[in-house]
């Protein structure tokens, strides 16, 4: 998966069914859809995603993932015996969510696309380096939770994937106001 050249922009739609308006307030009629520069905001600081795949009997799947957003992709690792790894073998499909877990504040984000398996050393010293931006200390201190991760991608011990946003949505609550927005690609 390619990391230099220009990051493709989305189109950006409000999908008015599913935005209003409650307890309208001054100002309130005027729902917009949600930028996609606060989407990747929201995605560079999100410490936990969902990634949802599915089994090869047609199962769902859905665990929680570290990750981080690098130059227009979404990066996340596992395991290759996890579940998860052997799902995306046999059908890479998969969504990655995150958000808040509030009903009148936050935006959730839904990144829907094709994992691809990141072998390249290059590519997988950028997302090192993007993992330890993100995460500090977690991932540089021996003490942190995924030390020695870094050694793991490039050892095969955990197996990375980059997701490309093929749609992305965003589901925005703010004081009652909630707005549903799509980013397609």
């Amino acid at each position: 998966m390619p990391t230099d050249g220009p990051v493709q922009q989305p189109t950006t739609d409000l999908d008015a069914r599913y935005s209003s308006a409650l307890n309208p307030r001054p100002g309130a009629a005027d729902v917009t859809a949600v930028e996609w520069a606060e989407a990747q905001r929201q995605m560079e600081a999100a410490e936990i995603f969902w990634v949802s795949t599915v089994r090869p009997d047609g199962r769902p799947h859905v665990t929680p993932v570290i990750a981080a957003w690098h130059n227009g992709v979404l990066y996340f690792s596992t395991g290759p015996g996890e579940q998860k790894a052997r799902n995306l073998a046999h059908d890479g499909h998969c969504a990655l969510t995150t958000g808040r877990n509030a009903l009148t504040e936050g935006l959730d984000i839904v990144v829907e696309g094709t994992a691809e398996r990141v072998a390249a050393p290059a590519v997988l010293d950028e997302v090192i380096a993007a993992y330890e931006a993100k995460y500090g200390p977690h991932i540089t201190s021996p003490e942190g939770t995924f030390h020695g991760i870094g050694d793991a991608f490039r050892r095969g011990d955990a197996v990375v994937f980059a997701v490309a946003p093929v749609t992305a949505y965003g589901f925005g609550r703010d004081d009652g106001v909630y707005t549903h927005t799509r980013w397609a690609f």
